[in-house]
């Protein structure tokens, strides 16, 4: 039986059949405008062959268009209330598979393993719970497997954020790691009135191309992550002044460092880009006692 899942009605009465209420906690709002799933799947780079994996399905809304073009759809959902929700929504979707499982602590290398072909090309399309957003993206992109794209639904200041390039305002540590693993981009924004229950936020639907290698070469990847971070830990502060507290060298030594890169000793995080942050990096590294 096919459901029409941007129906609230229909929505409702799967959800009042399963004994679900939705819970803020977890962040869950569904998807009831009828263009904006078919649009993220057109979108999202997927091909007839290809393997893609979805976190956080709710009712199904944007698995069933992913059916339709993959050839192989993983779904991980932690909720275990809309798991016969879900046994009906996707009933007779031999390609798709549910996982209930919390995709922060799930194996993802052992997952691409289990359910994708070897050599299958493999993405990431997905609405994302908003309150976690940001560690679910960086865990996508350091766990090792080779998603070619990641087509996220997030809040429409976060794809601000993700979609900034290091040296512009919106800038942050979650912008760098972005930037040194993928190409980001805007495809689309989704308002508010699109989903049920409605969040306080508009969305914006952005897509991430994994790069072939990175756009810096730096002497240590970790150091270069954790230099970035702390140079964004305390924005109203000077990056001497951050990076001296967060790194545990002198402020002075953090000053000539930057002098010595022909940047100004008061420069704050936000002014450096991708170039200059990994040389600050390097600089620094080389200080460590």
């Amino acid at each position: 039986m096919e459901y029409n899942l941007t129906d609230i009605t229909t929505v409702r009465r799967l959800l009042s059949a399963a004994g679900f209420t939705f819970s803020k906690a977890l962040g869950q709002n569904f998807i009831t405008d009828p263009a904006v799933c078919p649009k993220m799947a057109a979108l999202s780079g997927v091909g007839p062959a290809d393997g893609v994996l979805e976190i956080g399905p709710g009712v199904g809304v944007l698995t069933v268009e992913l059916a339709k073009t993959a050839k192989t759809v993983v779904t991980v959902e932690l909720d275990k209330r809309l798991l016969p929700v879900l046994a009906k929504t996707l009933d007779g979707k031999t390609n798709v598979f549910v996982e209930n499982a919390d995709v922060m602590k799930t194996d993802l290398r052992a997952l691409a393993e289990k359910y994708f072909a070897p050599g299958q090309k493999l993405h990431v399309c997905a609405n994302l719970p908003y309150y976690i957003t940001s560690p679910v993206l960086m865990r996508l992109l350091g766990c090792g497997v080779p998603f070619e794209s990641l087509t996220l639904m997030v809040q429409k200041e976060a794809a601000d954020r993700i979609t900034a390039k290091l040296g512009q305002r919106d800038a942050g540590a979650l912008t760098a790691a972005v930037e040194y693993y993928a190409n980001a981009e805007t495809l689309f924004y989704v308002n508010a009135g699109s989903f049920t229950p409605p969040p306080k936020v508009n969305s914006a639907v952005i897509r991430l191309t994994r790069r072939t290698e990175p756009p810096v070469q730096t002497k240590d990847e970790e150091w270069f992550f954790r230099t970035v971070k702390a140079a964004f830990a305390h924005r109203r502060k000077t990056a001497a002044n951050g990076l001296s507290g967060e790194l545990g060298l002198g402020r002075q030594a953090v000053a000539d460092a930057l002098s010595s890169l022909g940047l100004p000793p008061d420069a704050r995080a936000e002014t450096l880009d991708m170039r200059q942050m990994a040389a600050l990096a390097d600089r620094l590294y080389d200080m460590r006692g």
